[in-house]
């Protein structure tokens, strides 16, 4: 049986906007993401049997047809029966070094995973585009999530602009983990809370989206202004979130109050992050919010920026 072994990075957003409202119910955003070296192992074995199976090291996470990782997998078998036909069932492991439900896309970039290996263990011919054009049906992370790097994400988040990557940057994150946040209520709060504010006219939507690309955290981005983009951070989602869980709240202000370059929530959260300009210096930050904060539910990393999406791992084939 063949079988392949890929790296699914985590990302964190270093921008997040909220514009309005979509027709599709979703929201109208405007993000800037960037991948990080924090990731997850993916491993896809062809059975012979015309099954999907899933399995997972964290005991959070489903292993049925809930598994972003399952659904594209399913996917690629309804979009391809030839091959799904010719190849059989695949059996997805997934080695889980992502936090789950932290804002950090670890099921995108699970889902992503599954859709380049399967490209591959069945011989598909998928280009990256068409790759991400099947990852816009499973989520808005999960076409950045194949690509990678850094990049503009406009619309519900799936339409990509790149960016200059900016791999010199490090990062340290922190998550209770008693404590997760659903990406759906965060978005539903802030809506019923904000949406007073929201813009509803297809013009003003596109001229605020198209803002971002000449945004003076963009102009860091590219001149790689490390200071600039510290202090450039944004995330209108910490309106709702932050009320309603007062330790993350607090952690934010724990790392502002270390030697970083910056600090926000990523994504929905609850994960909280700071930026860094050494690895010395994110392992000085990481011990110091260890000081500060002993309680042993907190869970710390340090990681690095990352210029890549999912990677092949290795390679394995059994005749």
């Amino acid at each position: 049986m063949r079988s392949y072994s890929l790296i699914a990075p985590a990302k964190i957003n270093l921008y997040l906007e909220i514009i309005g409202d979509r027709p599709d119910g979703y929201h109208e955003l405007v993000m800037i993401l960037q991948s990080i070296n924090l990731a997850d192992h993916i491993e896809l074995r062809s059975i012979s049997t015309d099954t999907i199976r899933v399995h997972c090291n964290h005991p959070q996470v489903p292993l049925d047809q809930s598994n972003l990782a399952y659904r594209a997998a399913e996917l690629i078998t309804l979009e391809y029966p030839n091959a799904f036909a010719q190849y059989g069932g695949v059996e997805i492991t997934i080695n889980k070094k992502i936090p789950v439900a932290a804002g950090l896309a670890g099921g995108s970039s699970n889902a992503a995973a599954v859709l380049v290996g399967l490209n591959m263990l069945w011989q598909l011919g998928l280009t990256q585009p068409e790759l991400q054009d099947l990852a816009a049906q499973l989520g808005s992370d999960v076409p950045f999530c194949i690509s990678g790097g850094a990049a503009i994400a406009t619309g519900r988040g799936e339409q990509l602009s790149y960016l200059p990557t900016m791999d010199s940057l490090y990062v340290v994150l922190g998550k209770y983990r008693s404590i997760a946040v659903s990406t759906a209520w965060a978005y539903q709060t802030y809506r019923s809370e904000f949406g007073s504010e929201y813009v509803y006219d297809a013009k003003t939507l596109e001229s605020r989206a198209s803002k971002v690309h000449s945004s003076p955290l963009v102009n860091a981005i590219f001149h790689k202004d490390s200071q600039q983009i510290g202090q450039l951070l944004r995330n209108d989602l910490e309106r709702v979130v932050l009320p309603v869980e007062p330790k993350v709240a607090q952690l934010r202000e724990v790392f502002a109050s270390t030697d970083v370059l910056g600090t926000m929530m990523s994504g929905s959260g609850p994960t909280i992050f700071a930026l860094t300009e050494s690895e010395a210096q994110a392992h000085q930050v990481q011990q110091a919010v260890r000081a500060a904060i002993p309680d042993p539910d907190l869970e710390l990393w340090a990681a690095k920026f990352s210029n890549h999406g999912v990677q092949l791992n290795s390679k394995t084939k059994h005749l």
